[in-house]
């Protein structure tokens, strides 16, 4: 049973920091590209940043980049997004997004951890 459960969101003032992790089990987690998604009321979900299966090569919104950073731990099966600057406009549930291409495409979802930038 292919699992990815978040974890890490909550509360935080503007101008703050988070960093929700993903644990991922159920799957080979090394050649899978990881990525993270998010989704604000109203509106549609988008990709916030994504990562390699070896980790070589991230990509970001343009809405996040210098501020986001993604990572992964391949040892752990494990992917983080550290979040600095945080503004309102930051405030959605956040995703984790698992992906394999083999003769298909092999796709995951976590349930999505919830951060709320406010004062």
């Amino acid at each position: 049973q292919v699992q990815l459960v978040e974890s890490g969101g909550g509360l935080v003032q503007p101008g703050g920091s988070l960093r929700p992790s993903c644990a991922v089990s159920g799957l080979v987690f090394s050649v899978h590209d990881m990525s993270w998604y998010r989704q604000a009321p109203g509106k549609e979900r988008e990709l916030v940043a994504s990562i390699t299966s070896s980790g070589n090569s991230t990509n970001y919104g343009d809405s996040v980049k210098g501020r986001f950073t993604i990572s992964r731990d391949n040892a752990k099966n494990t992917v983080a997004l550290q979040m600095n600057s945080l503004n309102s406009e930051d405030t959605a549930v956040y995703y984790c997004h698992g992906r394999h291409v083999v003769y298909t495409i092999l796709e995951y979802w976590g349930r999505g951890t919830q951060v709320t930038v406010s004062s």
